[in-house]
């Protein structure tokens, strides 16, 4: 098959090879054929052109799982614009930093996403004509620089004056459009930690994300056949459910049934249903999962079983592996990478605890400050290469891949003799919830701006729901009263401030942190005192 360089091309090509065939489920019913799903990318592409959306201009997305967030995105990439998925679950303030940051001309929400859109447009609106709204937080100059007032268009909701309706965008027929045989135009802005400050848009082009993909169907075992069904429960908006997994059944012409949340019951059920083949899923479903009554009888469908986004624990392993006889081949991946890096599909025993081998095309290699390059297998930062790179972050493609082409990741990790890849430590201090990126010093930031709090410090600890999630170390300032009450309003604060998965699930109130001579904060030790509360040292 010839390599296509446009991601949304995999769609006109799947219409003409298979255009009956079913491309799209949606729980509830709802679907889409390749010949319909065509169609509609292509009103998409129409509708956004009449909206006076070009070529380059940035899309923001903010819709969970279903059909329109991928004909949203595909439309996007066809009308040769930007496409910025985002987490529909953000808060108003958190999605008009995004919105001006990117500099999004126009913005898809729904019936569930309406309020915080509108919100957060609102916001971005008075900020740039000099009116900030009293209490929502200040927009960085830098991101205003880049700011547009956005245009909305609206799913499920009767659309405000000056908004337009999702029905409306698609209602004339697909006109041609021109081909752009450019895989180095920016096709996504994915929003992530990065490897400092606040969140940053990584940049990926058509090559990168077309790379990925290619790169992921060309392991020893095959991810994906044609004939697959595929679980569309990973959030679509984030890499590993954007590309990864649409991705590679675009390019495979499978089935993809989406499905809006994770229930551990339901989404059993929906397995056996639905025929459920190929089962990409994050590490805290193996928690829900495991110990279940007849476990193994409820995957019967299932053939392959990929987990990625998080290391998954050998414990939760073992478990589930006894319990069903699946074997669950991991993979090691960034959203700068497209996302894939290793995968255990390389031939690598999904057992072993490493998370594979790099991908044909792709290039690992370790490093360590003061030595340099490694050699052997002494744990060191890794470093990529390949053609699924990012072009650095957004605007102005900052600390991207160097002249060489190798990137530095910021992990630690360590290689076995046959080249398979053992994860060992972060070299930043980033908290992993749910497969989510969260930054402790945005953390940390929200709640330094609580009236009362004098120092705070944010770590990640070991969850068996999510991964890991959010604690933070309070130290009230002298006079601050009862702790209970800085507590309450910390959490009052964040609630407002920050995302759900960003917000402390533990708030710990001290009378000092531990620092260095030099004052800084050792967070090692705070981890220890975690580690011992684990082990039920602590009370």
């Amino acid at each position: 098959m010839p390599r296509a360089s446009d991601v949304a091309d995999l769609v006109a090509t799947a219409s003409v090879e298979a255009p009956e065939r079913l491309a799209l489920v949606e729980v509830g019913g709802r679907s889409l054929t390749w010949a319909a799903l065509e169609d509609e990318v292509a009103r998409v592409a129409g509708g956004l052109n009449r909206l006076h959306v070009l070529g380059g201009h940035r899309v923001m997305i903010v819709l969970g799982n279903r059909l329109e967030f991928v004909t949203s995105y595909l439309g996007v990439l066809r009308a040769r614009a930007v496409a910025v998925p985002v987490n529909p679950k953000s808060n108003a303030y958190d999605l008009a930093r995004m919105l001006a940051d990117s500099g999004a001309r126009l913005v898809i929400g729904d019936a569930q996403t309406v309020g915080v859109v509108r919100e957060a447009v609102e916001l971005v609106r008075q900020a740039l004509a000099g009116t900030p709204v009293v209490g929502a937080g200040e927009l960085e100059p830098d991101l205003l620089a880049r700011a547009q007032a956005a245009h909305v268009v609206l799913l499920d909701e009767t659309p405000a004056p000056g908004e337009t309706a999702y029905a409306q965008l698609v209602a004339e027929p697909a006109e041609p459009l021109a081909a752009v045989p450019d895989p180095e135009r920016l096709a996504v802005l994915l929003y992530t930690a990065g490897t400092s400050g606040r969140p940053r848009a990584a940049m990926l082009t058509h090559r990168a994300l077309i790379a990925n993909i290619e790169q992921v169907g060309d392991t020893e075992a095959p991810m994906m056949h044609g004939d697959d069904v595929v679980l569309g429960v990973l959030p679509l908006f984030h890499v590993y459910g954007l590309n990864a997994v649409l991705g590679s059944v675009l390019r495979h012409r499978a089935k993809l049934v989406l499905v809006d949340h994770f229930d551990p019951e339901g989404t059993l059920d929906l397995i056996d249903d639905e025929a459920i083949s190929v089962l990409p899923v994050a590490p805290p479903v193996f928690a829900h999962w495991n110990g279940r009554d007849q476990l193994k009888e409820r995957l019967g469908p299932v053939r392959l079983v990929l987990s990625g986004s998080a290391v998954l624990t050998s414990e939760a392993l073992e478990e589930f592996v006894s319990a069903t006889g699946l074997d669950v081949h991991q993979g090691y991946g960034l959203t700068e990478a497209a996302p894939v890096v290793t995968t255990t599909l390389r031939g690598d025993d999904p057992r072993t605890g490493s998370v594979g081998s790099p991908l044909a095309g792709v290039e690992v290699r370790l490093v360590d400050e003061h030595t340099g390059h490694l050699e052997g297998d002494d744990p060191g930062e890794i470093q990529i290469r390949g053609e699924n790179l990012f072009s650095g972050y957004w605007p102005d493609g900052a600390d991207g891949p160097g002249d060489d082409g190798w990137w530095s990741t910021g992990d630690v990790g360590y290689l076995d003799p046959d080249g398979a890849l053992f994860l060992v430590d972060r070299v930043r201090d980033m908290v992993v919830v749910s497969g989510f990126n969260v930054y402790p010093s945005e953390v940390e930031d929200a709640i330094r701006q609580v009236d009362g709090v004098a120092e705070v410090a944010v770590i990640g600890v070991q969850d068996p729901d999510t991964g890991e999630a959010v604690v933070a170390y309070v130290v009230p300032q002298e006079g601050a009263g009862d702790p209970a009450l800085v507590e309450a309003a910390v959490v009052e604060h964040v609630a407002t401030r920050l995302a759900r998965f960003k917000q402390p699930s533990r708030i710990e109130v001290v009378d000092a942190l531990p620092t260095t001579v030099t004052g800084r904060v050792e967070k090692g030790r705070l981890r220890g005192i975690e580690r011992r509360r684990a082990l039920g040292l602590l009370e």
